[in-house]
């Protein structure tokens, strides 16, 4: 992710304390894999990136070692147990900010795990001109008022926002009117505990990507199911080179000539996971111009594609290559490369098919100058 613009120095508080229960997962949702990480590591993550100095993660009961597990290797980043209330968790969080306190703070829900940077920025400015700023985003659907299940009248939806988080405070604003709160026994949010304070809350752009994960067809609507993407390599035969195909050493006459080890099926692979995923080419991310590729083991590409497609919510299904070539024979090393694709991609063997075919003659490959191949990736929502 790439870091937002200076911003002026800020904490944040992640609320993350609550159980989640409508969401209908087995843990609370805030731990619950989300385009391949837990909810709650989305959007502190993006704090960081941000350039937080610190993020306080207001967790559940018993949840230290779901929590722990779900933010490992994150620097910056504290935990506390928080309260009967969402109120009660924030004011503690705030309490242990305040050991070295801020001069300005962000207050988000773990549920709300896509943050743009752009609104963490617009927020933190517009604390210059209030103590207090929300995201809105106006409402476009006519409102109606309803009692006992009927429509009772209208609301002007002209005045009306739907307001998301993150919510940005001046730092000492903020705890103070936490620590004079004697409103309901929860704050709705952190806005309305600081206007019963008499502060004013400004209104900054919201974001649609803010949607809140709250019921388990959020979590099931979120993305595809199935995702396929294809890929195609070829490497010329040059003498004094070893022959790499589908993650294992063919003995040959001639092998393979490339930047890396010129395994053209696991590139071809590597191109087809990412393409399923959208996220370029193998030349993306591995430049032949990098000199750290020279000669660089082509398994470590397929793991780092693989790797991406965890990160985008995906795990493979399941991998079909074909191999283009007049020699060598492939059929006595195909059960080998089956099984090497399988152990790279985490899958059984039986979700790997390597088939070869000539092109008749014809062609650089009938005329045994190279090498080409050919490969379909099915990925699946895990």
């Amino acid at each position: 992710m790439p870091p937002a613009p200076t911003l002026p120095p800020f904490s944040a508080i992640v609320v993350a304390a609550g159980q989640g229960l409508r969401a209908g997962q087995p843990v609370p949702k805030q731990f619950v894999r989300w385009r391949g990480k837990p909810v709650v590591r989305h959007s502190v993550e993006t704090l960081l990136a941000c350039g937080a100095a610190r993020v306080i993660v207001a967790i559940p009961g018993g949840a230290d070692q779901m929590a722990g597990e779900a933010l490992a290797g994150l620097d910056r980043v504290e935990f506390v147990t928080g309260g009967a209330t969402r109120q009660e968790s924030v004011r503690t969080a705030l309490e242990q900010l305040a050991n070295d306190p801020p001069e300005r703070v962000l207050i988000h829900d773990a549920a709300r795990p896509d943050l743009p940077p752009k609104v963490v920025a617009d927020l933190l400015a517009a604390l210059d001109a209030t103590p207090g700023a929300i995201p809105a985003l106006p409402i476009v659907d006519s409102v109606a008022v309803a009692a006992n299940g009927l429509m009772s009248g209208t609301a002007g939806r002209e005045t009306l926002r739907r307001v998301q988080t993150p919510q940005a405070f001046r730092f000492a604003d903020i705890l103070a009117a936490h620590r004079g709160w004697t409103g309901a026994p929860d704050a709705g949010d952190d806005a309305q505990v600081i206007r019963a304070a008499d502060g004013s809350i400004g209104l900054v752009e919201g974001d649609e990507r803010l949607q809140k994960l709250t019921f388990a067809s959020d979590f099931a609507a979120i993305r595809p199911s199935i995702r396929v993407g294809m890929g195609y390599d070829v490497h010329r035969l040059a003498s004094g080179e070893e022959l790499w195909l589908g993650g294992v050493l063919v003995p040959n006459d001639k092998g393979l000539a490339g930047h890396s080890d010129a395994d053209v099926v696991l590139h071809a692979l590597v191109d087809a996971i990412l393409g399923a995923i959208g996220a370029g080419d193998i030349g993306t991310h591995f430049p032949p111009s990098d000199p750290k590729w020279r000669g660089a083991a082509s398994s470590r590409f397929v793991e780092h594609a693989v790797a991406l497609a965890a990160q985008a919510g995906y795990a493979i299904a399941h991998a079909d290559c074909t191999i283009i070539c007049e020699r060598p024979k492939i059929g006595p090393h195909r059960d080998a490369m089956r099984a090497r694709i399988a152990e790279l991609l985490g899958v059984p063997t039986a979700s790997v098919n390597v088939k070869a075919t000539t092109t008749e003659g014809l062609g650089f490959a009938g005329r045994g100058e190279g090498i080409a191949a050919q490969a379909v990736a099915t990925l699946q929502v895990w």
